[in-house]
């Protein structure tokens, strides 16, 4: 059975999830930790609990979501899986981070660990999480999805009654919308999704409610 940890850190309540199995083995997704005070709690998090983790995994590149790389890497020596199609957005957080918001981000980030292969698998322990391309919110955008336990994590595709933004540099509304359809409609109704924002929800709750999948 999988264990879901979910942190809501940053200014833009961004969720970091730390998700592990009975083997300890652990990854971690979207890890937006800012402040001194919210990467404490994640490593301690994994210390008090005995884990291993094995992947630092991105759902997209956009800075709110990847600011606590830097830790996950001098901590554990792990660097970012990401797409390639979000490369660019990943390879310099800083610049990202100041052309958006206006101010200076003084932190020095790794490269990007790898990029995910096509119809990639990531071994968590004894479950695997399938990385399904969703474009839209981003170029490169992902989720990643634990068919056995019916979870997936969505990054900004997907929300409770909503969908991530597309007015950003290589945000496409069509794509989006596509993606939805195509890759997370037809998944289970009772799929328990994780969102990069905001409460979980299922895919039932969103089928049923949210305006941008009737």
């Amino acid at each position: 059975m999988l264990n879901v940890k979910t942190f809501m850190f940053n200014l833009l309540q961004e969720n970091t999830y730390v998700v592990s199995d009975d083997t300890k083995e652990c990854v971690i997704i979207d890890c937006g930790a800012y402040y001194d005070q919210e990467r404490d709690a994640l490593t301690n998090y994994i210390a008090e609990n005995g884990l291993k983790p094995t992947h630092l995994l991105a759902t997209h590149g956009h800075f709110d979501h990847n600011f606590g790389n830097d830790t996950i890497y001098n901590t554990y020596g792990l660097k970012v899986e990401i797409a390639e199609e979000d490369n660019n957005l990943i390879s310099d957080l800083p610049k990202q981070f100041q052309s958006m918001i206006g101010v200076p981000l003084r932190r020095e980030y790794p490269p990007v660990g790898r990029f995910f292969k096509k119809d990639e698998v990531i071994r968590l322990g004894n479950h695997e999480l399938k990385v399904l391309k969703t474009p839209g919110h981003s170029p490169g955008g992902v989720v990643f999805y634990c068919e056995e336990e019916h979870i997936v994590f969505t990054g900004d595709t997907l929300f409770k009654m909503s969908v991530g933004r597309t007015d950003f540099d290589g945000g496409s509304y069509s794509e989006l919308m596509h993606s939805l359809q195509s890759v997370l409609a037809p998944m289970p109704a009772e799929t328990v999704v994780y969102s990069g924002h905001g409460p979980k929800t299922t895919i039932g709750e969103e089928l049923r409610h949210n305006p941008y999948l009737q």
